[in-house]
């Protein structure tokens, strides 16, 4: 089975094809913006165009506009190949990328969540998550962190803030989305979002 991997719910925009638990290709861009552009002549730069069985998507909770353009190209292709689809949190692929460097070990992702807040969220030596993850203003973050290991793309500042620990900035990359405990995939393909949204339905007197 070939396993094609996107995620584009940060900065960077990362595709990989996997033949079983094999990586044939990947590819692995830092864009800031501009995954609309990016993603599709990405995936048609790997072997067969990215042609796969199965496709794994990033679903946050990250930028709004990345998380959305990934689900939405997933969902063509896999209507296109006749592929399934599974869906995966942004925050469990930080980790796997953190603890590629640092062994298993616990470690608290922290990246940039919009608003001033930072997405927060930590996870055991095993890649599960140890509870949810929280949408939070820096200060609150420094004293909710419990682990030495930080990783992510506000790693270096919360390490600072707090004057200790080992900071990993490193964003996600698909390429390492087969290590991923098989219980942060899912078949509900919708974004994860970071907090509520701001503007709230009206409702009639």
């Amino acid at each position: 089975m070939r396993t094609l991997a996107i995620d584009t719910a940060t900065e960077a925009c990362s595709v990989a094809l996997f033949d079983g638990v094999t990586l044939i290709a990947g590819r692995h861009e830092v864009l800031g913006r501009g995954h609309a552009e990016r993603l599709v002549p990405l995936v048609a730069e790997l072997p067969d165009r990215g042609r796969a069985d199965r496709i794994f998507v990033s679903l946050g909770p990250g930028s709004f506009t990345g998380t959305r353009i990934g689900i939405a190209a997933v969902r063509a292709l896999a209507l296109v190949w006749g592929a399934e689809v599974l869906g995966y949190p942004t925050l469990s692929l930080v980790a796997a990328c953190a603890q590629r460097q640092l062994g298993p070990a616990p470690v608290t992702v922290v990246m940039n969540g919009g608003h001033g807040e930072w997405l927060m969220q930590t996870f055991d030596a095993d890649r599960s998550p140890l509870g949810v993850h929280h949408s939070l203003p820096p200060a609150d973050a420094v004293e909710r962190i419990v682990t030495d290991n930080v990783a992510g793309s506000k790693a270096e500042e919360l390490a600072a803030l707090r004057g200790f620990g080992r900071a990993f900035p490193t964003l996600p990359d698909a390429s390492l989305a087969l290590t991923l405990p098989a219980a942060s995939l899912t078949s509900r393909i919708a974004p994860i979002y970071a907090r509520a949204p701001d503007a709230k339905p009206s409702v009639d007197g």
